[in-house]
């Protein structure tokens, strides 16, 4: 009997939760999430959407996925070309938003938009096939000085950071427009 009671009480000590630690002291109160999305953010992502010309990265990821014929390849053009340029923003820009910050956003359409930035854009989507990395259009002297700002530099590297993710959701997305 004495036995079968040591057993039992070493067994229940084993298998309970009990903490020999000080009670935490008085947690802070926590900061609200970073990561929270506003109007104003997915605005600004679309702006830098409509600057980069979403709708020709569309194509391009459109021209660069498997299909198993070139029936299905054109029915899937067929679909994009459908879709207007403004819904392809709207419906990137939540999703592009949890990645790319309202700063990077609005520094970078502020770039795209300038008349360096158009010749930026003219040959990510219009650059033909060649041998090396495709160079880039020639700048003046001022538009090398604006790119020299530390905010530009900044934007620049976070959304060339986040290129993978933004092509993804445009695959994301080309998938559901097919559909």
């Amino acid at each position: 009997m004495r036995l079968m009671t040591t057993l039992s009480l070493a067994a229940l000590i084993a298998a309970s939760p009990v903490s020999f630690a000080a009670p935490p002291a008085a947690a802070p109160v926590p900061a609200p999430a970073a990561g929270v999305i506003t109007v104003g953010h997915v605005n600004a992502v679309s702006a830098l959407l409509k600057a980069m010309q979403a709708e020709k990265m569309m194509r391009s990821i459109t021209g660069s996925s498997r299909y198993a014929n070139d029936t299905q390849r054109q029915a899937a053009y067929a679909k994009l070309e459908k879709v207007p340029p403004a819904q392809i923003y709207a419906r990137l820009a939540y999703p592009l938003a949890r990645t790319i910050s309202a700063e990077t956003a609005t520094e970078m359409a502020r770039f795209y938009a300038s008349d360096y930035g158009k010749k930026v854009v003219h040959q990510m989507y219009n650059s033909g096939p060649s041998m090396g990395a495709p160079r880039a259009p020639i700048s003046t002297p001022a538009e090398r000085k604006d790119m020299q700002r530390p905010a530009f530099i900044k934007a620049n590297k976070a959304l060339a950071e986040a290129q993978s993710t933004i092509r993804h959701e445009g695959f994301v997305l080309l998938q559901a427009i097919a559909k």
